[in-house]
């Protein structure tokens, strides 16, 4: 895989930045270098966005809503060169870019796969295959040492051949011999798709098979002949956020304006989307999902008579719950808010042929319910168990749950422990199921768990990048100012001294209830912690790490918990003599630069001396580098002059 240098650059450039935000001694070689880059910082002086100004205003600067437009690209490139200019200045960046480019470039990387049909697929991406290859291979093959790999898409020379910029956006096989695929492509990479008809044993696209335009929206089989669908139909079939507002069930060979409605959700929703349920028995039943928001959705089965769709018929659980799928008879239903004496973070179950009889739900069955301290962090179903990854105090574990008619019984599966602990790929109609472990120190392992005998056997895992014998990884809480304690991770050298004065890199991200775990990564161990450099995972709320609860105390008027939450991690790295304001670099992406965004605001004076080296003040934003010395500096003084003025963000700081 090729790698752009700016991308290069952000890699060593954290770690870069952050390392220069430290003291250095007066016989350092790098002290010169840094002592002119604070001298170039001082000397820097930045225009201020008033709003009002001739060529500052709103409307000035909507050309970089456009994305890809002629004008923004050229302003990016600009911003890009100037911060790639000053990293590659640094003495230190050649070692650190090539060190990242062996670590990125390695092709010790771990093939993770589906498996379905007794075999094994695989989307692959290399320096050869830039938009990739879909592959099989044989379950014994893949666990072997050399895997012999069939490819049966290759999407560079789809592209090529049709002179299109496709990217692959996954597929739709149908059970059980799943050789008619749906294969979705986006040209350049969008959301919306273009969906094609595809057979995989043949590897061919199937002539006058289904196709669709480019659309946002999705589409599933209900059987060899019929595609469940909602796209753009045309005026009015999409909703107020872009997403289907209209389902339709449509028959081969037919054009899609014959395809038949199955219902309608609001202008307003954010989406209605139809999908199929697969029964136990096979038998394969329409439901649609009306998101009405983000968080809230309503379901709903659409019965088959005759081969014609009847009346959709509303399952009765809560707007804030996940359908998911059926083992031996029961449908699994994890809760976002407490129902009929369960309670928000549970995992229940109900039979759906209790459900079909009459459309009412009489029995509902505890699966897991979670304390204070545990949370479900996902789960697959294979043909004899339902396997659970749950995480206590952020560490994870695996369980394996079975129904045996009355009701739910589980045991523990040896995985490593203080670690994340994730269920891969599972098929309801497999045995063998993919489960992954890693931590802060040991790398990835794939491991392959077989539900009817209960044996594992590790499957893949990659090298170690960095002396990890050498490290420790801890974890401690901090006190927020409500009183509830938020764990925090601190992983850093074991003779790591306790002055205050070690460079430490401070993440966050606290949003959609995503859940951040113990992971191994090789460039920050490689760049960052062998350097001598501290690395801190802080669990603030807006996260999953607690469950549905842990993030809806961050929510909307409570949004400044989380805020709070971060503080008080940064707060007690201070206390603990593990860094100090001088020496602490906060960082986070696309919601945790809004979270980013806030610290410097609310924590400007703590900020100053802080290196921020990554912050997207909008979801869809390219990261860029920023000097936190500065913003801290210039957030000060838009506060003191009172206008309500903030630094100009097309022009990204020294």
């Amino acid at each position: 895989m090729r790698f752009p240098t700016f991308k290069l650059a952000l890699i060593a450039g954290t770690a870069l930045g952050l390392i220069a935000c430290s003291e250095t001694t007066s016989d350092s070689p790098l002290k010169d270098a840094i002592e002119d880059q604070t001298q170039t910082l001082k000397d820097t002086t930045r225009p201020m966005l008033t709003y009002d100004t001739p060529g500052q205003t709103d409307d000035d600067h909507l050309y970089l809503e456009e994305v890809l437009g002629e004008k923004a690209l050229d302003e990016v490139k600009a911003w890009n060169s100037r911060s790639l200019d000053r990293l590659m200045a640094d003495p230190r960046f050649a070692e650190m870019q090539a060190e990242a480019l062996e670590i990125l470039n390695s092709k010790e990387k771990i093939p993770y796969v589906s498996y379905r049909g007794g075999e094994v697929y695989n989307f692959w991406q290399d320096a050869d295959h830039v938009r990739g290859i879909w592959r099989k291979s044989t379950l014994d093959s893949y666990l072997g040492d050399e895997t012999k790999w069939q490819t049966v898409l290759d999407f560079d020379k789809l592209a090529k051949d049709e002179d299109k910029n496709w990217v692959y956006k996954g597929n739709d096989c149908l059970a059980p011999d799943y050789a008619k695929c749906i294969i979705n492509l986006s040209d350049g990479g969008k959301d919306a798709v273009v969906r094609r008809e595809f057979n995989a044993e043949t590897g061919e696209f199937v002539k006058g098979g289904f196709v669709t335009e480019e659309s946002k929206g999705t589409s599933s089989w209900l059987d060899a002949d019929h595609l469940v669908i909602g796209v753009d139909f045309g005026e009015g079939s999409l909703t107020d956020s872009g997403y289907p507002r209209i389902a339709k069930l449509w028959k081969r060979g037919t054009p899609i304006t014959e395809a038949v409605t199955l219902g309608e959700g609001e202008q307003a929703d954010v989406g209605y989307w139809p999908g199929v349920f697969e029964l136990s028995d096979g038998t394969r039943e329409i439901v649609i999902s009306r998101s009405m928001t983000f968080y809230d959705s309503e379901m709903f089965w659409v019965p088959m008579k005759d081969g014609a769709p009847q009346a959709p018929i509303k399952f009765p659980v809560p707007e804030k719950s996940n359908l998911g799928d059926e083992f031996k008879g029961q449908v699994l239903l994890s809760l976002n808010e407490d129902w009929r004496g369960f309670k928000s973070g549970d995992l229940v179950s109900f039979a759906m042929s209790d459900f079909m009889a009459d459309g009412e739900i009489t029995d509902v069955n505890l699966v897991y319910s979670p304390d204070e301290k545990s949370s479900m962090n996902g789960y697959g179903v294979t043909k004899s168990k339902v396997l659970l990854s749950i995480s206590r105090d952020v560490a994870g574990s695996a369980y394996a749950f079975d129904w045996d008619g009355s009701q739910w019984t589980s045991e523990k599966l040896d995985f490593p422990e203080n670690g994340a602990v994730n269920i891969g790929a599972t098929n309801d109609k497999e045995d063998i199921a993919f489960i992954s472990s890693e931590s802060f120190l040991t790398p990835d392992t794939l491991w392959t768990f077989n539900t009817a005998t209960m044996e594992k056997a590790k499957a893949k895992s990659l090298p170690a990048w960095f002396d990890a014998d050498s490290m420790v990884a801890e974890q401690f809480f901090a006190t927020s100012t409500d009183g509830t304690k938020v764990p925090y991770f601190v992983v850093r050298a074991k003779d790591t001294p306790m002055d205050g004065t070690n460079p430490t890199l401070l993440y966050g991200y606290g949003g959609f209830e995503i859940s951040l775990n113990p992971s191994y990564s090789a460039t920050r161990g490689k760049l960052w912690l062998e350097r001598g450099g501290v690395y801190v995972l802080a669990n603030i709320r807006g996260g999953g790490e607690y469950g549905p609860k842990w993030h809806q105390a961050g929510l909307k008027t409570d949004r400044q918990r989380i805020y709070d939450d971060f503080i008080a991690v940064a707060e007690d790295l201070i206390a603990k003599d593990i860094t100090s304001p001088k020496h602490l670099g906060i960082e986070g992406g696309s919601n945790g630069g809004l979270l980013m965004g806030v610290m410097f605001t609310q924590r400007a004076r703590s900020v100053q001396r802080r290196c921020l080296r990554r912050a997207a003040a909008r979801y869809d934003a390219l990261p860029y580098l920023i000097g936190g010395r500065v913003m801290g500096r210039r957030i000060r003084q838009s506060r003191g002059r009172g206008g309500g003025q903030v630094p100009a963000l097309n022009q990204p700081l020294p």
